[in-house]
């Protein structure tokens, strides 16, 4: 490494967010960028620790353990710490397609394996990973680079999400005709409607790298909806290979007394129809709305927190955020050690919000609702709770067990579910007879990709079930190493 004793130095530092009362009264994103002094810095605490975990991409007990997709994270620290900014960038274009997506979205299980935090608070990696990016798009470094030669064969990719996207890129880059297929109005998939704007920018940050594949000479046809307006059977015969990259889009739900209420609503009908909104220039007038109203968010993760940031820039009255787990600890318990991901107690952007308007942590832990109540127009007027302790059943596994007396009213006049998805929805994969495994999710191993129907291939969270952006775009890049060997024999794709 450049400066071997820049972990002893150098404290860690991550970036200035605007404050949040600030941050709530628009929709841009809410992260400032590091001068290039602190920056390198900031690199200069990678250490030269020999076996770097931060890019080794394995799951332990249940969750990421460094970074999944591989990135070169400590050549690229040192890269930033001598100033070499062109070339970090070729670096992390070596193993990351869109790297402004993951620098903004991804909760970095990298720095949850740094070496560094062992005994420290390890590496800004993905701060650094972030600027990397966004200077290349800046200085004019990231350019189309269309394939010198084509194959004549044609791939078909159903879905533009983050698999979707990567299986394009690469395809394309081993000289494929590709098109994408995507239902909504909007390539992008969950990039562009499951994620909101203050946390990743549509026109700047997505459409920016849409329009760049477009150059490099990928189509994208939208409102293209398989086994609706798309005759799925047609793609087989029109198609050399095709790709299923459709998501685990079907969400769970709550089903317990007055579910039909008005006012209850899927954490995603709501982000895509704030999303739809602000893309018309009308952010008031999403049909589902937080304006002047007690918001209870069910469920944590991101896409609750997602729901609470939402919620805070609609002006709503109240918020409680309602999680059937513990609180977790400060720091990381004894069953949780390094480099496993940190369970640990953390403030992300929705609840630093929501505390800063209203004067506290708006979750509140081992709590469930048991029923739904409403008004004499059938709206849901409040929601009834009690609080659960885990307890071992008889067959050792851990379930909530209601606490006698818990229970409470809360008003509520709009509640949103994030509760995870189960899986991919059924319609599609029901129309090309492909096989699904014991999950729902579709049937196609590891490393191969292939479905039970010859030439179908299909990555990402309908194969693997619900996960992290940079656990599809993962994926997204080993289908197309499949694909192209499946075409053409062997495959030179990264």
């Amino acid at each position: 490494m450049g400066k071997p004793t820049g972990f002893i130095e150098y404290l860690r530092e991550p970036p200035v967010d605007r404050s949040p009362r600030e941050r709530i009264a628009d929709w841009a994103e809410f992260h400032h960028h590091m001068d290039e002094k602190r920056l390198r810095q900031q690199g200069a605490r990678c250490m030269d620790c020999g076996v770097p975990f931060c890019q080794t991409g394995e799951i332990i007990s249940g969750a990421a353990a460094g970074c999944p997709i591989n990135n070169l994270i400590p050549e690229w620290n040192d890269l930033v710490y001598r100033g070499l900014w062109r070339e970090a960038l070729g670096r992390l274009h070596r193993t990351n397609n869109f790297p402004e997506f993951t620098g903004r979205v991804c909760p970095a299980p990298c720095e949850g394996s740094c070496v560094l935090g062992i005994n420290a608070p390890p590496v800004t990696i993905k701060n650094i990973e972030n600027t990397i990016i966004d200077r290349g798009w800046e200085e004019g470094w990231v350019l189309p680079e269309p394939p010198k030669n084509r194959t004549g064969k044609k791939v078909v990719v159903i879905g533009s999400g983050p698999a979707g996207l990567a299986a394009a890129a690469q395809l394309n880059r081993a000289g494929h005709a590709v098109t994408v297929l995507e239902r909504d109005d909007r390539p992008g998939g969950l990039l562009m409607y499951g994620i909101p704007n203050m946390k990743l920018d549509k026109r700047e940050i997505v459409e920016r790298r849409i329009r760049l594949m477009e150059e490099e000479g990928i189509k994208f046809i939208c409102n293209a909806n398989v086994g609706d307006n798309v005759e799925a059977m047609l793609l087989l015969k029109d198609f050399d290979a095709t790709v299923i990259c459709t998501g685990a889009t079907q969400p769970r739900d709550l089903p317990v007394e007055g579910r039909g209420l008005k006012g209850i609503h899927f954490a995603m009908d709501y982000l895509t129809a704030s999303t739809r909104a602000l893309l018309a220039g009308a952010p008031d007038a999403s049909p589902i709305h937080a304006r002047n109203k007690d918001v209870i968010v069910i469920g944590g993760g991101d896409t609750g927190t997602d729901c609470v940031g939402t919620a805070m820039r609609q002006s709503c009255r109240t918020l409680t955020q309602l999680e059937i787990m513990a609180k977790p600890p400060a720091d990381r318990a004894e069953d949780n050690p390094w480099p496993e991901w940190p369970r640990v107690y953390r403030m992300d952007y929705g609840q630093e919000e929501a505390a800063a308007q209203f004067g506290a942590d708006p979750r509140g832990y081992l709590t469930t609702v048991t029923r739904f109540v409403g008004d004499a127009q059938g709206q849901v007027r409040e929601i009834v709770t009690v609080d659960v302790g885990w307890r071992r059943n008889a067959q050792g596994q851990m379930t909530p067990v209601e606490v006698a007396g818990s229970e409470k009213t809360r008003p509520a006049q709009l509640v949103l579910l994030a509760m995870g998805f189960l899986g991919p929805e059924q319609a599609l994969l029901k129309e090309m007879s492909v096989g699904v495994d014991a999950r729902s999710n579709i049937a196609a191993a590891e490393g191969e990709y292939s479905t039970s129907i010859k030439g179908v291939f299909a990555a990402g969270d309908c194969r693997r079930g619900q996960s992290l952006v940079v656990w599809a775009i993962r994926e997204g890049r080993a289908v197309a190493r499949a694909v192209d060997t499946y075409l053409i024999g062997s495959s030179d794709l990264p």
